[in-house]
């Protein structure tokens, strides 16, 4: 149960060789949060929650999960600015909690990023054969294909990474600009199109599902629904997964400059943006059809084509696809930081920690994060382990929340560039707003994920707990200080 020294979360306790050096303007963050959190599902989450579950409420879903991310965030802002680390929840939970939950947290982000950088490749692949076929070229032996996009995507953008940060920043900025005038397009296109009488009453009349219950929310009471109040809650927890990635902000922190006061703002406002868009998005999509006739594969596609704007079509392609290249990017870049700063602590091999010298980035870290996920996306079925990113994440979230409300007990000295307001009820919120999103996870979700923490568990006390460097013998300046914490 050894904790770090906030001390030594921030300084550069392991010499220059393992220091990062300062990229990030205020701009750039929001540009990092936008990259991540609006990909291709901006175009096909609404519609599928509409026409599945949440009906014309599907708007309400959207509120109530930017509000509970929002929370989430605001949690991840205090803490980022108390400790301007790349380790982002990993390094708060290893300062207020100990060791072994920080190695937990840690491991959960791996699952996190890692898995999502495969899933999101994969998706990626196939969305560039589909937009390749709307253009009306045959494409032969499709499967072949698609693996030699995903693997060409996962090089291309590992390289850029591993290249250095100004490389992947220079590139994400223009991506992101290309993305969001795809997404200006979208609506600004739509909203003549809009028939009020589509988005009706939001409130449709629940309807009880004929299939088993699959989550524990649904086994807790007994049945599955959609519709009514419980299907707009229930769309809540699934939209939650197009906000997730603001937290990736804070692994950035180390290399921002004023990180301290830098990080909280692009943190939030990257989120407030993303929500207003998300939001337009689905007003456009509900106004235009009838949830009723949306279409599940391609809602907003479909909806163009009603409407007889079948050109959007194209536009809507080019938007997913850069919008996808956008979230593996900065997926690859928040797991190389995270991956980066636990071998930096010597929980795993210190290697990784290595900065190149000529690209000033952990070049050979980011390598490996690349190999494992073209590994992953061309040879295990990621597409049906989605939520396992989800899971990963909001189990951050809630270490996070709590260690909000912790901090604040066991160290009010520390200086905070951010403070969560009407502190303790806002991260208890957060809490709570988070357990509730993982309720609404598959058991068998559930199961795997507790089947990858008991493995991690296993790796800590095999190697990381020998090796952490608060096991080693410190230098003559380093005393125990009382209840086993260290001080200089």
């Amino acid at each position: 149960m050894r904790r770090l020294p906030p001390s030594e979360a921030t300084g550069l306790r392991t010499g220059a060789r393992h220091s990062l050096a300062e990229v990030y303007r205020p701009a750039d963050l929001i540009v990092l949060g936008l990259g991540v959190m609006i990909g291709a599902g901006i175009f096909s989450i609404a519609g599928q929650q509409a026409a599945t579950t949440a009906g014309p409420g599907v708007i309400l879903s959207f509120m109530i999960a930017g509000i509970a991310c929002l929370l989430a965030c605001l949690c991840y802002a205090e803490l980022s600015s108390t400790m301007p680390t790349s380790g982002s929840a990993y390094t708060f939970t290893y300062v207020i909690f100990g060791e072994v939950w920080a190695w937990i947290i840690g491991w959960a982000l791996i699952l996190e990023l890692q898995f999502a950088a495969a899933v999101v490749a994969r998706a990626w692949g196939g969305i560039a054969v589909g937009a390749i076929e709307n253009f009306g070229v045959q494409v032969p032996q499709k499967e072949l294909v698609q693996d030699a996009l995903v693997f060409l995507i996962l090089v291309v953008l590992t390289g850029t990474v591993a290249l250095g940060a100004r490389i992947g920043l220079r590139a994400l900025w223009i991506m992101v600009s290309a993305k969001l005038l795809a997404i200006g397009a979208v609506i600004v296109v739509g909203l003549p199109h809009i028939d009020v009488a589509n988005f009706g009453e939001f409130y449709v009349p629940p309807k009880t599902l004929d299939t088993a219950p699959a989550t524990v929310l649904e086994i807790l009471v007994g049945q599955g629904q959609a519709f009514g109040w419980f299907g707009i809650f229930a769309a809540a927890s699934a939209i939650a997964f197009a906000y997730i990635g603001f937290d990736i902000v804070a692994t950035a922190a180390e290399e921002t400059t004023n990180a301290p006061r830098a990080v909280p703002k692009g943190m939030i406002r990257s989120l407030v943006v993303a929500t207003v868009i998300y939001i337009a998005v689905a007003l456009v999509m509900v106004g235009m059809v009838s949830y009723t006739q949306i279409s599940e594969d391609a809602p907003l596609a479909s909806a163009f084509r009603a409407v007889g704007v079948g050109w959007m079509v194209h536009v809507i392609d080019a938007g997913a696809v850069l919008g996808l290249s956008t979230v593996i990017l900065v997926l690859i870049v928040g797991q190389t930081r995270v991956l980066f700063s636990m071998a930096r602590d010597g929980l795993i091999p210190r290697g990784l920690a290595s900065v190149s010298r000529r690209y000033h980035t952990p070049t050979r870290v980011t390598l490996v994060i690349g190999l494992v996920a073209i590994l992953l996306a061309e040879f295990v079925p990621v597409l049906t382990m989605q939520e396992l990113v989800v899971i990963g994440t909001l189990f951050a979230f809630a270490f996070v929340a709590a260690g909000v409300i912790v901090m604040r007990r066991r160290m009010p000295h520390l200086e905070r560039g951010f403070r969560v307001p009407f502190s303790p009820l806002l991260p208890a919120l957060s809490l709570v707003a988070t357990l509730w999103l993982m309720v609404n996870l598959r058991v068998l979700t559930w199961a795997w994920f507790i089947l990858w923490m008991a493995f991690g568990l296993g790796v800590y006390l095999v190697y990381g707990r020998r090796n952490s460097i608060l096991a080693r013998p410190r230098a003559p300046e380093w005393q125990p200080a009382a209840g086993g914490r260290h001080r200089r």
